[in-house]
């Protein structure tokens, strides 16, 4: 899978769900964790490798279409959907899987698409209010 991903030097190229927006994604080694590279214009953000892994699990187990609902870190993030599930503390890791602080949101935007081009989940690509869910 992580073959799949990208390297620095060539990162797989990807749409935020309303298709509105390019950003690049690989994975590399930080601080002896693997960790997954969300390169947004000049903007860098970091999340922790296994959610992808975790999150397909919890989308097994929801079972059904679960709303993105994206914000930035300083917002709170809507109950119910994975941009919330994504910084809990009744997640697997027992909270953000995002791991810069100040650039820890955004989990809703930037992996669902990642996760879609890797045959784990369907995202939907409107124009607002877009869901996901496992395959």
């Amino acid at each position: 899978m992580k073959d799949q991903i990208g390297t620095k030097e060539n990162p797989s190229q990807l749409k935020t769900p309303p298709l509105s927006s390019e950003y690049t994604m690989h994975t590399d080694v930080k601080d002896g964790k693997e960790v997954l590279v969300c390169t947004v214009g000049k903007t860098v953000l970091l999340y922790d490798y296994r959610c992808l892994a975790d999150l397909h699990e919890m989308l097994k187990k929801h079972g059904d279409w679960i709303e993105l609902g994206s914000a930035d870190e300083q917002k709170p993030a809507k109950e119910g959907t994975v941009e919330a599930w994504g910084r809990s503390e009744n997640n697997p890791v027992g909270g953000w899987y995002g791991l810069k602080k100040g650039l820890r949101g955004r989990f809703g935007t930037y992996i669902p698409p990642l996760m879609e081009k890797l045959g784990m989940a369907q995202v939907t690509h409107d124009a607002k209010g877009n869901k996901m869910k496992a395959i």
